[in-house]
């Protein structure tokens, strides 16, 4: 408990947790989810969704926080390339890199239903 406590000081101070209640918000808005000071993993949280954000104020947030404090430094470089996200949700592809099942060719020559009848 001790260590933890050592580790989450920089909540105590005001300025620090103004930051960690915006980039909060901007991820509960962005994501829906929400998280809270007293998870063991905030700081790795907050890095994760800073990664995969679109919006410049949660990064720009981020960013300032990680500066102020140099444990949440580590935070978020450890982790590999992120995955293509789609609204919130990853994209899913397979090995050529290429997204869905079909090719364009094989789109292409492929029937078509469109209000009951086949088309193309």
């Amino acid at each position: 408990m001790n260590s933890l406590t050592s580790e989450r000081n920089w909540l105590f101070d005001p300025s620090l947790l103004k930051l960690a209640y915006q980039c909060r918000r901007l991820i509960q808005s962005e994501f829906g989810v929400k998280l809270h000071l007293d998870e063991t993993d905030l700081g790795q949280h907050l890095a994760e969704y800073a990664g995969k954000t679109r919006s410049s104020d949660l990064a720009r947030t981020w960013q300032t926080l990680k500066q102020r404090v140099p444990e949440l430094n580590a935070m978020g470089e450890e982790s590999g390339p992120a995955p293509r996200m789609y609204r919130g949700q990853p994209v899913m592809e397979d090995q050529n890199g290429r997204n869905g099942d079909s090719s364009g060719e094989e789109a292409r020559h492929r029937k078509m239903v469109y209000r009951g009848q086949m088309v193309g």
